[in-house]
């Protein structure tokens, strides 16, 4: 069989599509390598996957509460994130991508791993492109919501879509001007210019859309040949953490669980829970001032004395999780939201920054939740007012159940596995009707 590779950058939200995806193709009797920062190495070895490395490292970065908060800066940090993880460590990732395709059929790109677009177009090598948000087509009929920019969407619908589509234009243009030691690069390998943003260029072969149909519909002007697949699912524990975790915890949670009603999650992901110190204060006092449970998940262990209608854990399986709650409060990742989707509970969301404004709309349209910017949910009033509205409002539930059974019909891990081996093997290739 085929040695297939993938890669991606970025955080677990990032990793693991591609952990779920390279998990299938193995299933199918392929030999799967995944190329990533060195930090994720024993979650991809778990996995019964060949890891590779690919800088940077997320430790390099250096201190993770200090690198987040600039990362998440409201107008700095989508440049800071493509320097960090694209053009600074270019030319090592350029050299170890070059290593990791030895031997590979077909590799499978990340949005930020342009190195391996390099790659692939000197080399000839069959090459898929993916994507993990609607936001990362940069559609203009469809156009995104834009952190920063959400208050665009109160404008009339005529208004709105001319403004996002021009805001499109400049976050483009100013993606081209980040991107010049990645055009440089291409120079040097002899390959011809291009013009706009290598961002939004894609492969001729096809584009995997790794998020689920209820969040994008099929534009005219998305990439040729995409599929949109679903969203590609994983959640086990970091091993090495899970080793040293207290023996006794997933005991607590299940005695927590069964000692009440069922309470409100609060989930931040792998990135804003390092920026939510001074939040879990203003989610403990909203959850005691409504009379409701709670359960935290905070990343780090807090320093607070809990009351015993509130538990806190660093780490638990959202797939475990969600489906248990009265509400889920989250920061619109695409990852946790796809669990949040199948989950059939109602939501807040929480967005900090990238995708998660774009995310959060797009979920709030399917009519299961609010939307709280991330930087407006460090207050106890507005966490009430917001949760009350959810939980008083049966409308939010009901839609969450409706749009919970679609979601769990889809399986994006193996929609996406099966497109990957019909390209190593044509005729695997049933007859398919491309969505976009």
């Amino acid at each position: 069989m085929s040695r297939i590779l993938l890669a991606t950058l970025g955080s677990l939200g990032d990793l693991h599509p591609y952990v779920a995806v390279g998990r299938q193709l193995i299933a199918r009797g392929h030999r799967v390598r995944l190329a990533t920062s060195i930090d994720y190495r024993a979650r991809v070895e778990a996995a019964g996957i060949e890891f590779a490395p690919l800088s940077p490292s997320i430790g390099e970065l250096g201190d993770r509460e200090r690198v987040v908060r600039r990362l998440f800066n409201p107008w700095l940090g989508p440049r800071r994130v493509f320097e960090a993880l694209v053009t600074t460590p270019l030319r090592r990732a350029y050299g170890e991508l070059r290593a990791a395709v030895q031997g590979a059929a077909l590799v499978v790109s990340h949005p930020l791993t342009l190195a391996l677009h390099l790659i692939a177009e000197s080399s000839g090598l069959p090459w898929l492109s993916s994507v993990l948000a609607p936001s990362n087509l940069f559609s203009r009929a469809d156009p995104s919501v834009i952190a920063n920019f959400e208050w665009l969407q109160r404008l009339p619908p005529s208004s709105s879509h001319w403004a996002h589509r021009q805001l499109t234009d400049v976050v483009l243009t100013s993606v081209r001007r980040w991107e010049q030691p990645v055009h440089a690069l291409r120079a040097e390998l002899g390959l011809a210019p291009v013009p706009g943003a290598l961002l939004s260029r894609f492969s001729p072969l096809g584009t995997l859309a790794l998020f689920d149909p209820s969040l994008a519909t099929p534009q005219s002007d998305w990439p040729s040949r995409t599929l949109v697949c679903g969203a590609a699912l994983y959640d086990a524990p970091d091993p090495e953490e899970a080793a040293n975790a207290a023996p006794m915890e997933p005991a607590g949670l299940e005695q927590f669980l069964a000692a009440g009603a069922a309470p409100i999650v609060f989930a931040l992901g792998s990135s804003a829970v390092w920026i939510a110190r001074d939040y879990w204060p203003h989610a403990i006092a909203a959850c005691r001032t409504l009379g409701v449970r709670a359960l935290l998940l905070t990343g780090t262990p807090l320093t607070q004395r809990l009351p015993p209608t509130i538990a806190a854990f660093n780490y638990l399986p959202y797939s475990r999780v969600f489906p248990r709650a009265l509400a889920i409060v989250h920061q619109a990742g695409i990852g946790t939201l796809s669990f949040a989707l199948r989950s059939g509970r109602p939501q807040l969301l929480t967005p900090a920054g990238f995708d998660q404004p774009d995310n959060a709309a797009r979920a709030a349209r399917l009519g299961i939740g609010r939307v709280l910017p991330f930087r407006r949910a460090h207050s106890e009033a507005r966490l009430v007012r917001e949760l009350r509205a959810l939980l008083e409002n049966p409308s939010y539930a009901g839609a969450a159940v409706t749009v919970a059974d679609r979601s769990r019909r889809v399986d994006g891990a193996s929609t996406a596995a099966q497109r990957i081996v019909e390209l190593t093997d044509p005729s695997l290739a049933p007859r398919r009707t491309w969505q976009a």
